[in-house]
């Protein structure tokens, strides 16, 4: 992370700034939310295919 280019006076605004930087925000459709759970048995050991 580079250098501030001046004094932080606004804290609470530089810090809601630096929130949004990082927001991400993406749309799914209901085939996607349905297909998220993988309910098939490889047979192998390792760790499950549920994702969080």
């Amino acid at each position: 992370m580079g250098k501030a280019k001046g004094k932080i006076t606004n804290w609470k605004l530089y810090n809601s700034a630096l929130k949004q930087r990082g927001s991400l925000t993406f749309w799914m459709d209901e085939k996607a939310i349905e297909l998220w759970n993988n309910t098939e048995r490889s047979g192998r050991r390792g760790r499950s295919h549920t994702y969080s």
